[in-house]
């Protein structure tokens, strides 16, 4: 079974190597579990197998969301420090900083 780039794009993104790999055999498994396969029992092999695929990338396209939203903050919890470090003792750059 061929299926449209679309989801080969999303897995190529995902973050995680592993993440990759296992959606990439899920993939390919139908190609393996078909010719094993009765004609009558073919559509629905197909269907939970496109179920089986869909709820695995939406899994991962959401954690692959997390660690973006939480690099993406440590970035700018990083960027303020640096920021911070650069401006102490402000008063000499017209920046007052206050430390609590």
């Amino acid at each position: 079974v061929d299926l449209v780039g679309g989801i080969h794009r999303t897995v190529a993104s995902l973050h995680m190597e592993s993440w990759r790999n296992e959606m990439e055999g899920e993939i390919n498994r139908i190609n393996q579990v078909l010719p094993n396969t009765d004609n009558g029992q073919k559509t629905a092999v197909i269907k939970r197998w496109m179920r089986s695929v869909i709820r695995r990338i939406n899994y991962y396209k959401a954690e692959h969301h997390n660690l973006l939203k939480e690099a993406t903050t440590s970035l700018e919890l990083a960027l303020w420090k640096a920021n911070l470090d650069d401006n102490e003792g402000g008063e000499r750059e017209g920046v007052r900083t206050t430390r609590g």
